[in-house]
């Protein structure tokens, strides 16, 4: 019995290093490199600026009084909002402020994916399949630097890239735990995983927003097939499999606004991770056979694999065991259940106590790289390291929930005041 515990843990701290050992890679790229540049002599292409609403009448004009200060050719982009099931002000706030808006009103498919989807197949048919060169997605709540467009176009001239995704900085870093928690995140995942994925010619994942998409891609593929709760993840994957590629612009910045209630992140958060089950149901399949592969395409399929594996419940299910075993150890004589009980309390402490360690060291990391990117007071910015392997380690519970309850889209209050960047 105390032979088969030692010899799970040694199993799983064995499966885990060497899964996951190509992080480091990726991490020691992103301390030594600078990232990919584009075309500094790239012409302006026309894009059309996709935005899914709901609700988002507090905070939807500063998003496009920032896009309308880029310092790009105005008449080549235009602004499309889409306000899905929208039951405030969010489209005439829209339409004053300069966009074209289309409003949707479906209870039984709902969602970011349905929503995209019937924009673009609206843009498509009163604005022309060949007129944009490319469709940006922004949330709502966003903010992009003034050079956003200007940094995108550059990386996307001339490439064949079927999406670019940015840096993803946030409006609310230090307003709580919670914010600082995703927003350390998001710093941590352009800088440790997008960027040396660029450099190193692995497909990017994009995330939620601040992403373009060709659109070559959206006319083969007639719209937006993807439907998934985490539809973002869903098209990442699929452009893994299917051989298609996804670059980062480090230098195209986009100020996110993250929840402050754990509530509100409680439902997010269950929302992503039964989103990644259902990526898992959908795509595992093909992930494997893609890394097989061998190649840097092969490779990208096995990081996607890696991205969305259910890593979380492998280790609470090891766990699980573990105290199955403890409860069979109370028909032993005394001093074998104590020496089982005495080991297995070991293991669980020192699984959590690696978790906490590797969040940590990642968290600060990240801290320190990208410090002068992140807007807040010393002390705060400090704490957040610490806080930063706790607001992970709520997805545990989170994962857990989720794998057994159903869960639909919720939408998200947002109200950060406006700030719009111009330096």
């Amino acid at each position: 019995m105390i032979r088969f515990l030692e010899s799970l843990q040694f199993v799983l701290f064995v499966f885990f290093t060497a899964a996951y050992a190509y992080q480091m890679v990726y991490l020691a790229v992103g301390l030594l490199g600078r990232g990919r540049k584009g075309r500094e002599d790239a012409p302006p292409h026309r894009y059309a600026v996709m935005i899914a609403a709901r609700n988002e009448q507090n905070v939807i004009e500063g998003l496009i009084v920032s896009l309308k200060k880029q310092r790009y050719p105005e008449e080549l982009v235009d602004i499309f909002v889409i306000a899905d099931n929208c039951t405030d002000d969010t489209a005439t706030v829209a339409r004053a402020a300069g966009a074209f808006v289309y409003e949707r009103f479906n209870k039984t498919q709902v969602g970011k994916g349905y929503a995209m989807d019937f924009l673009i197949q609206r843009i498509f048919q009163n604005h022309g399949r060949d007129t944009y060169d490319g469709f940006f997605v922004f949330d709502a709540d966003n903010i992009v630097d003034q050079d956003f467009v200007t940094e995108m176009n550059k990386m996307f001239d001339g490439s064949d890239y079927a999406a670019i995704t940015c840096y993803r900085n946030s409006k609310n870093f230090c307003d709580n735990w919670i914010t600082a928690g995703y927003s350390l995140w998001f710093v941590r995942e352009g800088r440790f995983l997008n960027q040396p994925r660029a450099q190193l010619g692995i497909n990017c994942a994009v995330s939620g927003t601040g992403f373009l998409i060709s659109g070559d891609v959206l006319r083969e593929k007639n719209g937006w097939p993807y439907h998934l709760l985490t539809e973002d993840i869903e098209f990442s994957v699929s452009c893994a499999v299917e051989g298609r590629k996804i670059g980062y612009c480090g230098t195209a910045v986009v100020y996110d606004e993250q929840p402050t209630r754990f509530k509100q992140s409680w439902d997010q958060r269950m929302r992503w991770s039964k989103g990644f089950y259902q990526v898992d149901a959908k795509y595992m399949g093909s992930l494997l056979r893609g890394t097989l592969r061998g190649g840097r395409r092969g490779f990208s399929c096995y990081d996607m694999l890696m991205t969305v594996a259910p890593c979380n419940l492998i280790t609470v299910t090891a766990i699980l065991v573990g105290l199955v075993v403890g409860v069979t150890c109370f028909t032993q004589p005394i001093y074998v259940m104590y020496r089982v009980l005495r080991l297995l309390m070991h293991i669980t402490v020192m699984t959590v106590m690696g978790l906490w360690c590797s969040l940590f060291c990642f968290g600060a990391i990240s801290m320190l790289c990208e410090w002068k990117k992140i807007d807040g007071p010393v002390h705060k910015k400090l704490l957040s390291v610490f806080t930063f392997p706790f607001f992970m380690l709520t997805y545990v519970p989170i994962s857990i929930v989720a794998l057994m309850q159903k869960v639909e889209w919720k939408p998200i209050q947002h109200g950060v005041p406006l700030k719009h960047r111009e330096e």
